[in-house]
């Protein structure tokens, strides 16, 4: 029978604090993203190769994209670890759904749950319950698991505003605090409230789209378990490339915006 969690479901304790699948498959995807670096840098030529080759086009790609986007090279050079790195992390988190026994593979548990007319009986309640076995997966794709993808959006969200305060220094408050005239005051407030919106736009929008995903190849997959899904994996690949790119341009452009003091903004519309 089709059982889909919508939260991370526990597999162990590591020192206390409980480990979930969707926690061990962004540590594996970590680790994987690590070694594929540490490969791809080990043998380092003038003419690039392989793992090399992909990596350094990424990097240009992106360093290419913070230029144009900050409009200086120096803050792209300084950037663009940061935005590559996200969107390296994003991707390997939503790509693994299309992998080989992620969220098939796992560990069967016994629940217990009251029925109508079931045997044993239960001593203290003299209520009837029923067994039944659940697959928890081992691995489930970590943008799936609000947590993470919450994360990620306060990690994204709390660097712009580092990157404002150490542009603009204590005048970044002023774009959130401004009590020159009373339209100035009210635009301000908006725009403290819509830091707050972008946590929680970041994190959903990742989240559901990556657990819809998820969804869909399953119904497909118990549906019609053939060759009719692979359609449907390619969508999903494209989509976790999508996603990736989305969550790093949103946070360049956020960083842009906050690296812009008021008056800045205001000239330009002008």
């Amino acid at each position: 029978m089709l059982s889909i969690s919508l939260v991370a479901e526990e597999l162990f304790t590591l020192g206390g604090m409980p480990v979930t699948n969707s926690l061990l498959t962004g540590w594996v995807g970590i680790i994987v993203l690590i070694l594929l670096v540490a490969v791809a840098m080990s043998k380092m030529s003038l003419v690039p190769r392989g793992l090399q080759l992909i990596f350094e086009a990424i990097y240009a790609f992106f360093l290419n994209l913070c230029e144009n986007v900050l409009g200086d090279k120096k803050s792209a050079e300084k950037a663009v670890p940061f935005i590559t790195t996200i969107f390296l992390f994003v991707f390997i988190s939503n790509i693994v759904t299309v992998f080989p026994g992620v969220g098939t593979i796992g560990i069967k548990k016994a629940e217990e749950h009251i029925a109508e007319a079931a045997e044993p009986t239960d001593q203290q309640t003299n209520k009837p319950i029923n067994q039944e076995t659940h697959l928890t997966p081992l691995f489930r794709p970590a943008s799936a698991d609000l947590n993470m993808t919450l994360a990620m959006a306060l990690v994204s969200v709390i660097i712009t505003q580092i990157v404002g305060f150490k542009t603009l220094g204590v005048g970044y408050l002023k774009k959130f605090f401004n009590f020159s005239n009373p339209i100035n005051f009210f635009v301000g407030i908006l725009e403290l409230i819509s830091e707050f919106a972008k946590i929680i736009s970041f994190s959903f929008r990742l989240f559901g789209n990556v657990f819809a995903g998820e969804v869909l190849l399953a119904v497909i997959l118990m549906l019609v378990p053939y060759f009719v899904p692979l359609p449907f994996y390619g969508l999903e690949m494209f989509v976790a490339v999508i996603q990736a790119f989305v969550f790093a341009m949103l946070t360049l452009v956020f960083i842009k915006l906050a690296m812009t003091s008021h008056g800045d903004e205001h000239a330009a519309a002008h």
